[in-house]
């Protein structure tokens, strides 16, 4: 699609997308995500896959139930200082979001890991030219303190960073998200370029992410074992052709059995899909060629 405009000055950039738009691109991401069959371990359009506490409609009731907290994330954004006043009013109500999300699954920890990875995206998209400057943004504010941050029991996630040595989302926020930005969008990219269809593309856009991040979920589950399992599963699949293809498939059948066969859950690689997916919807704003006319919109 595309949208003139009146005089814009050659560099100029068209506006900047909005908070609700964000909000609802951040739901549907999830939703994406979640809909996205077959992955391994994971609850999707077939059932629970490793779960025995959610499914498919409770991961949507989940994704909705957050749209208001996107909202008030980027719109907090945008109102409140950069440092440390902003990371403080963004925990403030990535908790208050996730007070929500816990009311809507009975207490069911459906996206947590989401909560932590979309909020921050979405805070720092309204004000970035592109994805690497919303990641970038999102890792400073990620490595600042929040006074506030209430004493609590630490997470399964958190327990195995602890004990394994491994990067965890906090890592990855604070390395500006390098397996979305530099292996799930490429990911997902290359294989629309080649043709395949849109959920082709997205099993292995999440499957690239499985076969190298240390996902926290999967350590708590199977220690370094069921990572090893999970990681190098995934790798078959994507040596085989990938997700769309009879070879890859069948390895991608196999993997999902035994995730399922050993309770693995790979939650962390899909949280990075589902941000991946998000940053791939936003209509970043382009620079305008020449002075007066031309801006261009949604890429998708």
């Amino acid at each position: 699609m595309t949208v003139t405009g009146g005089a814009l000055a050659a560099g100029e950039r068209t506006a900047r997308p909005s908070a609700a738009l964000l909000a609802d691109l951040a739901v549907r991401a999830l939703c994406q995500e979640a809909c996205l069959s077959p992955k391994p371990g994971l609850a999707d359009r077939r059932g629970r896959g490793a779960h025995d506490d959610m499914d498919l409609p409770l991961l949507l009731a989940s994704a909705r139930a957050l749209r208001p907290m996107f909202r008030s994330l980027a719109e907090a954004a945008e109102r409140t200082p950069a440092g440390i006043e902003r990371r403080e009013e963004l925990g403030r109500l990535s908790r208050e979001g996730e007070a929500a999300m816990l009311r809507t699954t009975g207490g069911v920890n459906t996206h947590r890991g989401a909560v932590w990875a979309l909020g921050l995206l979405v805070a720092t998209a309204a004000g970035a030219a592109d994805e690497r400057e919303a990641a970038g943004r999102a890792a400073r504010l990620a490595a600042l303190p929040d006074r506030y941050l209430p004493a609590r029991a630490p997470s399964h996630g958190e327990r195995a960073r602890r004990r394994y040595g491994v990067r965890g989302a906090r890592g990855e926020a604070e390395a500006a998200f390098p397996h979305v930005v530099e292996v799930a969008l490429p990911r997902l990219r290359r294989a629309r370029a080649a043709g395949l269809p849109e959920e082709a593309a997205r099993l292995d856009a999440l499957l690239a992410v499985m076969s190298l991040l240390d996902d926290t979920c999967v350590l708590h589950r199977g220690g370094p074992e069921g990572l090893r399992v999970v990681r190098s599963g995934a790798g078959r699949v994507l040596a085989g052709g990938g997700a769309g293809t009879a070879r890859g498939h069948a390895a991608l059948a196999e993997l999902d059995e035994r995730c399922v066969a050993r309770r693995l859950s790979p939650g962390g690689s899909a949280d990075l899909l589902a941000a991946a997916l998000f940053l791939d919807m936003v209509p970043w704003p382009e620079p305008v060629t020449r002075a007066g006319r031309k801006v261009l919109t949604c890429r998708r």
